[in-house]
């Protein structure tokens, strides 16, 4: 009875599709009538609500719910009775349709609270030429949809109707702010879409294809990374989901065997083409009026040059034009001519050739409307060569960028779409440079669906750092496991590999057992474990072997590896499955999962080996599988670098093994292979990282603590997107991407925000850590003027300095010092009077304290005057001031502009103590904390919003004095003043840094906390 009633309910909503909303309690009975049934408006809510999101019925109105929510066009229905149109996304607009759905108070609430409105979607920054239009209006996308409709279809059967919803949304929002292909005037817009690490973002671009093709864009270019196993990725996504069998076959019937053999993906047997899996339009484009696609590239080969088959890509060949005496770009063309695809790799022969090819056909290519797609935008395309060592007018391109110039020059009327998940690089491009790819009309931060798994869900961002963590509160105990082998201990190293093989076994096991459970044999066709230690190629062979001697001793069908596996299973995956499962079936005991384990192994183990090497050199290299995801399942050991670290998805990754260090931001992101989704088993992955892996002179780094860093500046760098977001009364956008603030922070003051040549245009201003001191001793060349000046500017400094106490060393002998306490905002004023070196600038520190000032992160400083007597040092009394100073020996640097060397060691403990970067209370039994019970006068001090300030004296006489040189009374002219900070260290615990734009004038994005 209830599938009758559900089908009902079903078969009303799509009559609705793309219609007004109507009572629908009124169509669901007016079909239930036929079989003598009736439904009441709570059964019919109960049906729309029920609790498996994935029945039938309540799947169909979730989605049918979703686009009346996000439907733009303005329709009749739209309209409020008493008011103008309402708004997509909005209250309004889910009112008015559940009111038009004829549903009461009590069924509206039930709905809303199973079906949430989530105001949630891209962030757009745009900026739009004085004369420009809105041409795609929500009529003309809905005159010429069949891609998009297509594509949407596609999304509808693997995203949630949320997730479709905001890529409809975005799509749409992109394709707006190209220009119109019909405009007899061309533009070039250029954009730049900012993602995550594996969150979707060629299922973003694709709708983006699909929707400007629908538009009238004619030629589509799809700039994938520098490999070819992502470029051949790229494009078999794009041919299973947007493309379809009509366009690939181009006239060939599926059954015709014997054409077949050429034909892509059916010639080598796909397994999704043989299966169906590929997109089917149910006719050939061309017999309803929709142009077909034309693939100058296939998933097995890159653009190669056309020759004699230059027509593929010319327009003005055959009969493709309807009047040839009007432009490609004309209405009554564009809409009849077919589109060309080319997915192609950032490599410089592949595109001279495009180039070439171009440069030689038929139709002119100021008519040819483009869309240029730049996956992985931040790798290749941006110009690595210095400026300053080429003319502004003439500069100086790295092969890449030059080529990617050349085709915007090429053709007028390409529109630039760049994609990355870390921008730094982009955003650091010369704005002034018309040729290069700043994205000066718009940029798109996407937010991924529900389901993703990104760096948040490896890390407890917002965990109270006092709170109990538990697996089922703390992602890092329930995802992430340690790695702390040094490079050198073998046996070290491979008890860890041990762990990490032992962890995707089960983890394969417990796949199985879901299977099974919920009879859904195949659903995992991939089950992988990827290794990543070193971009060398050399080192991956020797690695490979490493991983194999270990797989092989492990023992999986021995009572000592299920032993080990029994362990495992019960301190590990059974507490994260019970708290982390989301309702998929979790094994009662391990007895439940022996059948599944060998079964497991055996799958990992067959073929030429459990390990793939997947890198630069050749397959016959190694003896090994090919990697391939689309011919069969692949259970595999991946071990790789660059291939394996840039855009490729390795699917079904589950465990990551990850010891590689870098020393930027964007790089390291890049590498999180394990973000992504993770359907049916997010409760299994996990993540094996480097915790005390080798860093630059004899450090060690956590490169799980360096990841977190890097997740809390893109946290902030999109919480930063979001404040610029808006449109004026016009409908215009109230800030173009030229005018934010140009800024990119990055927690760790070790790792840049990207590599230094693409950071010509890049220039550090801010930078600050807390709980460390620092001392500012860049100071001019010994100046009369200047010591003068700086002597008076902390005058008020002294003055505060009023009470005296004894403070200790790192030993925990005490020494006098006298201190006071100084509100920041003053300490501030009196540092803007200080003077600097030339090649030094303190704006940088200033930024950072006017930020923690502002937050009120700092609110005082302690002053610290030290009264010492021991060493090169003199008392004096200095302009006159009534108590004697302490003057210090400090040699100034001819080699670095004057700059003074040396520092107060003595005092820099008080300081840490002062700013919170060293907590006495942890060094139980130590000299410091018995110094700290004898002269508590430092712990007493601090506060976490206080910052410790030291300021101190030396001789600069100019004829070298030493300080027992001094006269009793000295002028202010022969004393250099001096000071170090240490900043509270809740205000930047692991350090800030900030970079600008050089360029005036120039935006890049702005991400602070």
């Amino acid at each position: 009875m209830s599938d009758q009633r559900g089908t009902a309910v079903v078969r009303a909503l799509r009559a609705m599709d793309g219609h007004t909303p109507e009572p629908l309690l009124d169509e669901v009975n007016h079909h239930l009538r036929k079989v003598g049934m009736r439904l009441g408006e709570d059964e019919l809510v109960d049906l729309l609500t029920c609790d498996d999101p994935n029945n039938p019925t309540r799947l169909a109105f979730h989605i049918q719910l979703t686009r009346w929510d996000s439907a733009v066009k303005e329709e009749d229905w739209a309209t409020g009775m008493d008011g103008p149109p309402t708004l997509p996304g909005t209250p309004q607009r889910r009112l008015l349709v559940l009111d038009l759905l004829g549903l009461d108070a009590d069924s509206v609430k039930r709905i809303d609270e199973c079906y949430p409105l989530l105001l949630t979607g891209a962030v757009v920054i745009s900026d739009a030429p004085s004369d420009w239009d809105p041409w795609y209006t929500d009529e003309r996308a809905a005159e010429r949809s069949f891609y998009w409709d297509a594509y949407r279809g596609v999304l509808e059967r693997k995203m949630d109707p949320t997730a479709v919803r905001d890529v409809d949304r975005t799509a749409r929002e992109i394709v707006r702010r190209l220009a119109d292909p019909t405009s007899p005037t061309p533009y070039q817009s250029k954009g730049l879409v900012v993602g995550h690490v594996q969150s979707g973002k060629t299922a973003n671009f694709t709708g983006v294809i699909a929707k400007a093709i629908d538009a009238g864009y004619r030629l589509v270019i799809v700039l994938t990374g520098t490999v070819e196993i992502l470029r051949s990725q790229t494009q078999r996504r794009i041919d299973m989901e947007l493309v379809g069998e009509e366009n690939i076959l181009g006239g060939i019937d599926r059954d015709a065997t014997d054409l077949l053999a050429d034909v892509d993906y059916a010639g080598h047997r796909d397994r999704d083409w043989v299966q169906g899996r590929f997109i089917r339009h149910g006719v050939r484009p061309r017999d309803v009026g929709v142009p077909e696609i034309r693939r100058l590239t296939s998933s097995r080969w890159d653009y190669k040059k056309l020759l004699a088959g230059l027509s593929a890509l010319d327009f003005r060949s055959g009969n493709e034009l309807a009047d040839d005496r009007r432009p490609l770009h004309d209405s009554v063309n564009l809409y009849r001519s077919d589109v060309r695809v080319a997915v192609v790799k950032k490599n410089k022969t592949v595109l001279q050739r495009l180039v070439a090819d171009l440069r030689s056909i038929h139709t002119r290519l100021g008519e040819i409307p483009t869309l240029i797609i730049d996956d992985e935008a931040d790798q290749a395309s941006v110009n690595t060569v210095n400026p300053k060592k080429s003319v502004r007018e003439q500069r100086d391109r790295s092969a890449i960028n030059k080529l990617i110039a050349e085709l915007l020059g090429l053709l007028d009327r390409a529109q630039y779409v760049g994609y990355t998940a870390t921008p730094f690089a982009n955003v650091f491009v010369d704005p002034d440079d018309s040729e290069d790819i700043f994205p000066k009309d718009f940029i798109v931060s996407l937010e991924p669906p529900g389901a993703y798994m990104g760096g948040k869900d490896f890390h407890d961002l917002n965990l109270a750092e006092d709170s109990l963590r538990t697996v089922a509160n703390s992602n890092e105990m329930a995802f992430v496991r340690d790695l702390c082998a040094a490079p050198d201990d073998d046996a070290a190293r491979d008890a860890d590999i041990q762990l990490a093989l032992d962890a995707y076994v089960l983890a394969g096991a417990v796949k199985l057992y879901r299977e099974q459970a919920l009879s859904t044999p195949g659903v995992f066709r991939h089950h992988t474990l990827l290794v990543h230690e070193s971009v060398r190629m050399v080192e991956h062979k020797e690695l490979a072997q490493r991983l194999l001697h270990v797989w092989r001793r492990a023992g999986y069908s021995t009572p000592r590896g299920m032993r080990r596996l029994h362990d495992l299973w019960r301190d590990d995956f059974l507490p994260v499955c019970q708290a982390r499962a989301a309702g998929e079936p979790v094994p009662t005991s391990f007895h439940d999962l022996r059948e599944h384990i060998g079964t497991a192994v055996d799958r990992i183990s067959q073929g030429r080996s459990p390990v793939i090497v997947v890198n630069g050199d050749k397959d016959a290299d190694y003896e090994q599988d090919d990697l391939d995801f689309q011919r069969g399942d692949v259970w595999k050991i991946l071990v790789g670098g660059a291939k394996l670290s840039r855009g490729f998805t390795v699917e079904g990754l589950t465990v990551s093994y990850y010891t590689r260090r870098t020393t930027t931001a964007d790089t390291l992101m890049q590498m999180g292979r394990w973000f992504g989704y993770r359907t049916g088993y997010k409760d299994l992955v996990r993540l094996y990282i480097g915790r005390k892996v080798p860093g630059p002179r004899n450090t060690r780094i956590d490169l799980y603590r360096a990841f977190e860093a890097i997740v809390r500046d893109e946290e902030d760098f999109r919480e930063e997107l979001r404040a610029f977001q808006g449109t004026d009364d016009e409908g215009r956008p109230k800030v173009r991407p030229i005018d934010v603030p140009p800024m990119v922070f990055q927690s760790l003051p070790w790792l840049k925000p990207t590599q230094t040549n693409k950071m010509y245009n890049a220039e550090l201003t801010v930078s600050g850590e807390g709980g460390k001191v620092k001392d500012f001793f860049q100071q001019p060349p010994r100046s009369a003027q200047v010591n003068r000046r700086h002597f008076a500017a902390v005058g008020a400094l002294l003055d505060a300095a009023g009470k005296a106490d004894q403070f200790f060393d790192e030993q925990g002998n005490p020494y006098h010092a006298r201190y006071g306490i100084v509100p920041a905002d003053e300490v501030r004023q009196i540092l803007q009077q200080f003077r600097w070196t030339a090649n030094y600038s303190f704006a940088p520190t200033m930024a950072f304290m006017d930020d923690i000032i502002e937050r009120g992160l700092l609110t005082e400083w302690v002053v610290l005057v030290p009264e010492l007597t021991k060493g090169a040092v003199a008392r004096r009394i200095v302009d006159g001031r009534p108590e004697q100073l302490t003057v210090l020996k400090r040699t100034r640097r001819d080699d670095r502009g004057g700059v003074f060397s040396g520092s107060s060691p003595r005092q820099r403990l008080a300081m840490e103590i002062i700013s919170g970067g060293v907590d006495v209370s942890s060094l139980s039994g130590s000299p410091v904390a018995s110094a700290a019970a004898s002269y508590p006068a430092a712990t007493d001090l601090h506060t976490p919003t206080r910052g410790a300030f030291l300021l101190t004296f030396a001789a600069d006489t100019g004829n070298g004095a030493e300080p027992s040189q001094l006269p009793s009374r000295v002028d202010p002219t022969d004393v250099a003043t001096l000071f170090s900070l240490s900043f509270p260290k809740a205000a930047a615990p692991v350090g800030r840094i900030g970079f600008k734009v050089k360029v005036p004038g120039a935006g890049a994005i702005v991400a602070r906390d």
